[in-house]
């Protein structure tokens, strides 16, 4: 994925720290007052699949005499005072990433989690690469895949240098030197030391070759696998010292806030500001245009704080031209969708004849399904602070895509990537919207900015977007539509599969467009079913990608989110048309994939499968299952549900099963698969984005409401044990909770949902 790095970044970015730290080499650790860092750069070793990475080079000892400072090219720092702290590549959204990269590098230091913090590592992609991706990006799922093999082995080769500074300080063997919760021990001799009191020591140590430390066997684990180990980011999170890019403020800040064009594709004609500078507060009113199309038009409103911005931005009188606009209501879309669904499109995926399997089947199923438009709608709107200087730019920003945001920021200030300095913040939540495509929100601050600059403005810009600005944002989700045929023989076996989907494409017109889109199909749209791991002797798909001018993106669990649902319903009706157990009828189908049995098998245990669920007076009650793959991690989940007379369904129980290989945190995981679940219920019970004559209609939590407590049901997830390398939690959760619901309502009422959001289609 090298594209990756030339497209969007081109090189290294280093970031200026905010403590001057000492490098003594780019494999090696830095030596002083402040104790000790080491930083272990891994390519090409256990853990890590990058075709381009190169083996690591042989490790280069410490001079005596230690260089000027410059940043810290390490993963693990310890101080004199005793703390770790480890130093995080990936975004902390939520997700559990800086929990789950301190939980690898303290189980091979063998530190006292306690003693143990983590630190967001500034944009460099030379250093803090996703080495899956090949640039420095959270997202996939990939953080705890990405970094296993290298956090652990960072933390081995400090407790290797730890232990050779006291082997040398006491005048012993190594090989009897233990290390137990952050203390260094001599059994024989009965001496003992901190980390903090061996710091500096074990920094004139050799560095041990990455490749060349010993890792702990799974049976010795005391942190991984364990429950109840506490998140690092929940303290702060809960007593309100979290830091978030909404938290920010610098010297001399003004705050944006921006009246954007009412439609994708508008241009401002004419402003009226008066009113606006009439406020006091406002310090001045900035139009601004569109940059290549990648986000919208608008005027910006700086003042010294959000309310007054926003007040000043409501005052503005505006006058757009939509003549170019994006002009289409919900109801031309699907009109467009259909039309195009009735032609063969792009083929994804061709296996055997299936014209001549679906000819004449025994039985058949014909079904056309219906995906609306879906906001990311995080808790905490999009913002980002950016300040122009004579040296470049900094961002403050909750940052998911260092390198392609840096980049693209370089390319519309016409400075270097490196110049572009990124300083990472926790980030309220994310879903897919703040790793944008197209770095939208980013360039926009950084526009802003820019000609803030131009009318004599020099100040750090904190852009801020209001909940209407964000859920309006565009780069939405994008709809899709999907046309299915499916034939079974006389011996109810699933012998023929065709499939259209016609949607957006979120790659194409993006960097990511060279890798994710070939002969015309966007992985994304169709992954989840052109890959699916049924054994369908004659499968078809094919792909029609449509272009609007309004932006889609992807969205947790990307593609997965729609074809999942198609996937797992048709296969829920086909074993009812063949006249099978759900559950026995996918067994059939996934003889040849044992980890997909086993998410099967256990989900079905625990469920209580094929058992009668208790009746409740005056409901119908029902229960359905699915079983999906994505981001290399599986997924089966069973839904029980109740449907009141009047069409009221509530969703009473989720019980999970996954298979996510080693399980770093349990209670992250558990959690994980909790808050996707939620996830999922909230997309397929209320939300959509709708439009009339291309303006978005919904804007905030009034008409696109997320799930509320009383809907949440009782989750119950398990673990199925593994040894084999670890994958993401973030999302995998959320593509089975809508067919499992959608299942066990046609359980319950015979009815087969097929339109998104279910909204009231159960009291028609």
């Amino acid at each position: 994925m090298g594209i990756l790095n030339r497209i969007a970044g081109n090189g290294p970015a280093p970031s200026a720290p905010s403590e001057p730290l000492v490098n003594l080499s780019r494999r090696g650790f830095l030596q002083g007052s402040g104790g000790l860092v080491v930083g272990v750069f891994l390519g090409g070793v256990a853990g890590c699949s990058s075709k381009d990475a190169a083996p690591a080079p042989a490790p280069t000892p410490a001079p005596a005499a230690a260089p000027p400072p410059i940043e810290p090219t390490a993963f693990i720092r310890i101080g004199t005072d005793n703390q770790v702290t480890v130093i995080s590549k990936h975004l902390e959204m939520g997700q559990g990433t800086f929990t789950g990269l301190a939980t690898l590098a303290a189980e091979e230091l063998d530190a006292d989690w306690s003693q143990v913090t983590v630190e967001a590592a500034p944009a460099d992609n030379s250093k803090y690469a996703n080495t899956l991706m090949g640039v420095q990006v959270t997202g996939g799922s990939t953080a705890m895949a990405n970094s296993h093999d290298q956090m652990r082995r960072a933390g081995a080769a400090i407790r290797s240098m730890l232990v050779g500074a006291a082997a040398a300080e006491w005048q012993v063997p190594a090989g009897e030197i233990t290390v137990s919760k952050g203390v260094v021990s001599h059994a024989a001799s009965g001496k003992t030391a901190t980390f903090g009191q061996l710091a500096e020591a074990a920094a004139k140590q050799p560095v041990p070759s990455p490749t060349a430390v010993k890792l702990k066997d799974p049976k010795d684990f005391v942190l991984i696998g364990t429950l109840g180990t506490p998140r690092k980011d929940s303290k702060a999170k809960t007593d309100g010292t979290a830091m978030f890019t909404q938290d920010v403020k610098l010297d001399g800040q003004l705050v944006a806030v921006v009246a954007h064009a009412p439609s994708f594709g508008a241009t401002l004609k004419k402003v009226d500001d008066s009113k606006a500078k009439a406020i006091a507060g406002v310090t001045a009113v900035i139009p601004f245009e569109s940059y290549n199309g990648i986000f919208r038009a608008g005027v910006a409103v700086l003042a010294k704080n959000t309310w007054v911005a926003k007040q000043g931005r409501d005052a503005l009188v505006l006058e757009w031209d939509e003549s170019k606009a994006f002009q289409l209501s919900s109801a031309d879309i699907l009109k467009e969708f259909k039309e195009l669904a009735a032609k063969p499109g792009a083929v994804a995926i061709k296996r055997g004849d299936v014209a001549a399997a679906l000819k004449e089947p025994a039985k058949q199923v014909v079904a056309e399904y219906e995906f609306p438009y879906l906001a990311h709608a995080p808790m905490e709107p999009l913002n980002c602070i950016v300040t122009i200087s004579d040296s470049g730019c900094d961002i403050v920003n909750g940052e998911q895509m260092h390198t392609p945001d840096q980049g693209s920021v370089a390319a519309l200030l016409g400075i270097k990537p490196e110049q572009v300095r990124i300083k990472q913040m926790y980030a309220g939540g994310s879903f897919g919207r703040r790793a944008s495509s197209k770095s939208d929100y980013v360039l926009e601050a950084a526009q802003i900015a820019k000609a803030a600059a131009t009318q004599g403005v020099k100040a750090p810009i904190k852009m801020v977007w209001t909940r209407e600005d964000d859920m309006r944002g565009g780069y939405y989700r994008p709809a899709m539509f999907h046309s299915v045929r499916a034939g079974l023989d006389a011996g109810g076996k699933l012998t023929g599969w065709q499939q259209r989907t016609v949607g957006q494409s979120i790659a194409k017109g993006t960097p990511f467009e060279a890798f994710m889109v070939k002969d015309g199909v966007d992985g994304t749209s169709v992954e989840g079913s052109a890959d699916t791991r049924y054994d369908i002797p004659n499968l078809q798909v094919e792909l029609h990608t449509i272009e609007y001018s309004m932006p889609v993106l992807w969205w947790r669990s990307v593609g997965h989110t729609h074809t999942a649902y198609v996937m797992e319903t048709m296969i829920d009706e086909l074993a009812q048309t063949a006249g099978q157990d759900p559950v026995a009828f996918r067994r059939g189908l996934l003889e040849k994939h044992p980890r997909h049995l086993g998410v099967l098998n256990l989900v079905a245990e625990k469920s209580g499968w094929g058992t009668p669920l208790p009746a409740v007076a005056g409901k119908k009650r029902g229960r359905g299952i699915a079983v999906h793959e994505s981001f290399n991690t599986y997924v089966a989940e069973v839904a029980e549900v109740s449907i009141d007379a009047d069409g009221t369904l509530t969703v009473d129980r989720v019980v999970c099963a996954v298979d996510c290989g080693l399980a770093i945190n349990p209670d992250v995981i558990k959690a994980q698969m909790e808050g996707g679940i939620g996830f999922g219920l909230a997309a397929i019970l209320h939300s959509e984005i709708t439009f009339e004559k291309g303006r978005p209609v919904q804007g905030n939590f009034d008409s696109y409401p997320p799930l509320r407590l009383t809907e949440m049901p009782k989750i119950d997830v398990h673990l199925v044990a593994s040894a084999e390398p670890p994958t993401g939690v973030g999302e995998p959760g959320t593509p089975p909770i809508g067919p499992a619901v959608a299942n066990a309502v046609a359980a319950a009422t015979g009815k087969r949902i097929r339109k998104l959001p279910f909204g009231d289609q159960l009291s028609a």
